[in-house]
């Protein structure tokens, strides 16, 4: 059956905002079961102390809970892939995005950092991912919560860099205030 060609694009046209509109509800219902799960995270200090490390350029692949690599967090644009620059402070790790908002973690909130081979929706095999583990503080009556946020560095040498420098921070930081 041949159908003329405006009908044809109009079909299209209609499958296609459809389809626009399934991602953008599926976005949006994420966005809104993370939101009383998670709390909004830190800003940056005025004052990031000595640069350790960085800027790198990076991929920001998304933030999940903790330990679960495929529970995406949508609230606060924490699952919003986006180009980055990450440095490494004194105050924490800074990976400012490009079209979405800065992610910093502060130096205390650090748990752990290390390689993964992917995370929700991003698997690039044999340990391409920095995987940050880090608590996002309570706040807005939303308790704290663990969260991994990978990175993929645009330089492969950088991935270990990033680690050691991480990992290097959270050693020379004083201890959370619950473990002293």
């Amino acid at each position: 059956m041949n159908l003329p060609m405006p009908v044809a694009v109009g079909i299209w046209v209609v499958i296609g905002v459809l389809l626009l509109l399934v991602i953008l509800t599926g976005r949006r219902r994420l966005a809104a079961r993370t939101r009383d799960t998670v709390p909004v995270p830190p800003e940056a200090p005025e004052d990031l102390g000595a640069l350790r490390l960085g800027p790198l350029d990076a991929t920001y692949v998304s933030s999940t809970l903790a330990g679960d690599w495929l529970a995406r967090v949508g609230a606060h644009h924490l699952g919003d892939r986006s180009t980055a620059h990450v440095s490494v402070h004194d105050a924490g790790v800074l990976v400012e995005r490009d079209g979405a908002p800065d992610v910093f973690v502060p130096v205390t909130a650090l748990r752990g950092v290390g390689l993964a081979p992917g995370m929700a929706g991003k698997y690039v095999g044999a340990d391409g991912l920095v995987v940050v583990t880090w608590e996002d503080p309570a706040r807005d009556g939303v308790p704290a919560v663990a969260l991994d946020t990978g990175l993929r560095t645009r330089l492969a040498p950088d991935r270990s860099r990033l680690v050691d420098a991480v990992r290097h921070l959270m050693t020379s930081a004083p201890a959370p205030k619950d473990e002293q």
